[in-house]
């Protein structure tokens, strides 16, 4: 029996257990969750990240609202992998069905939410699998949008594939609307499922396909950068297309009388592309891209707002990894995760009071290649060589310290193969995610 059917089991004979009267309770209303997902978004690609040649004023605004983490990672700089792990609370290692999708076994976050009286919805990129693999089969009601890596936003064919086909689903069925923009359709079915679900708790998880390729921004945002040139001109104009619509379903949270009982949260799934069709974004001063275990990679925006629930405006240099935001969603909404084996831990200490990170070091691998960081230190391994850098003087990661601290490499080492001895085995490859 899985994880997921022991705890279906144990709900239906909790259920049947007789009644005892008591006086009515005040029914205190479960707060929503609405989880935005950005596709290829660089580390700093937000003015309150520091670009100065973005407009990004609804993004910024959450941070404003909320907390914005300065050192927040993902566990893959590919988009499968990463939203593995963000789903369920787990190393995609553990996770990872090797090319079909997240295992049966493991509960997913919709799933979570779904088992504690949620509504779930799921609207935009998907790219982690069809049936059973899809997102009615990892716990979502509703689901509009493509299971594989890109779409044209317009046809919506798939942008990759041995075979160019149409890519749009309304859960099971193809679902057809020619020419009409992706990320519109995105928008306006997350705000109709918030609209229709106002009066009893939901989880959304909008997952934008923007910035990735390939990027088609309305004519409207581009006249916008005529400052800027090249193909930074084109991602910035899907940035700020990718804001408007935030913005748009933030209007609505507020419309609808939602917001003061709604947790939102802004992260992307991994670093910005340098692929041919995807190039614009930035890491600021890090280094690396998607696809590489340097910071440019893995290190990712992402903010928390709840109105009246956290600080405002506030910043947290904390580590944090997107396996946290199971168990912090859960223990905001008075859920209990006990009976789920997980491997992130609850942030709700660092975003309320700034308390100490839950990690006192983060791990990665992936295909040949892997890392872990313990405080500023940061230590790499791929064919057989070592990078080690202190990110709090080099943040850059261009001076490798390896031969200055071998006492440094050797305990980090030591670290990384602990932790593969918990379990963990190399069943990703670059090849299995654009």
């Amino acid at each position: 029996m899985t994880r997921r059917q022991c705890l279906q089991t144990l709900a239906a004979g909790t259920m049947a257990l007789p009644s005892v009267s008591a006086a009515p309770a005040v029914a205190i209303p479960k707060p929503n969750v609405v989880f935005i997902l950005t596709d290829d978004q660089g580390s700093v690609d937000m003015n309150c990240y520091g670009a100065t040649d973005l407009i990004t004023p609804h993004m910024d605004a959450l941070a404003t609202q909320g907390v914005r983490f300065t050192d927040f990672y993902v566990t893959a700089p590919l988009c499968t992998a990463s939203r593995i792990s963000l789903l369920t609370g787990r190393h995609f290692q553990r996770a990872y069905l090797a090319g079909r999708g997240i295992h049966e076994s493991e509960t997913t976050m919709a799933e979570f939410f779904q088992e504690a009286g949620y509504r779930t919805g799921c609207f935009g990129k998907w790219h982690i699998g069809g049936p059973p693999f899809d997102p009615q089969g990892q716990g979502f009601d509703e689901f509009i949008g493509h299971r594989v890596g890109a779409i044209d936003n317009y046809s919506h064919h798939t942008y990759w594939s041995s075979v160019w086909e149409h890519g749009l689903y309304r859960g099971r069925d193809r679902y057809r609307e020619d020419g009409t923009y992706f990320p519109d359709i995105v928008t306006r079915e997350s705000i109709d499922f918030l609209t229709r679900n106002r009066e009893r708790p939901f989880f959304l998880f909008v997952s934008f396909n923007q910035p990735h390729y390939p990027m088609q921004p309305e004519e409207r945002f581009l006249r916008q950068y005529d400052h800027a040139e090249g193909a930074r001109r084109t991602y910035g104009a899907t940035v700020t297309s990718l804001d408007e619509k935030i913005g748009q379903i933030m209007a609505a949270l507020d419309e609808q009388g939602l917001r003061q009982n709604t947790i939102v949260v802004l992260m992307s799934d991994n670093g910005h592309s340098e692929e041919p069709e995807g190039i614009g974004g930035s890491a600021g001063v890090f280094r690396g891209a998607k696809q590489s275990l340097f910071e440019g990679g893995i290190r990712v925006p992402c903010i928390l707002s709840w109105p009246g629930q956290v600080p405002t405006g506030q910043v947290r240099q904390q580590m944090g990894t997107a396996m946290d935001w199971l168990p912090t969603l859960a223990a905001f909404c008075g859920l209990d995760t006990s009976d789920l084996a997980l491997d992130g831990g609850d942030l709700g200490g660092v975003i309320r009071n700034n308390q100490p990170s839950p990690h006192a070091a983060l791990h990665w691998m992936l295909a040949t290649q892997w890392a872990v960081r313990e405080e500023n230190w940061k230590l790499i391994s791929a064919e057989g060589r070592v990078f080690l850098a202190d990110l709090l003087s080099d943040p850059g990661e261009t001076l490798n310290v390896a031969d200055d601290q071998p006492d440094i490499v050797a305990r980090l080492r030591s670290h990384h193969e602990a932790w593969v001895a918990t379990g963990i085995e190399s069943v990703y490859t670059m090849r299995d995610s654009p």
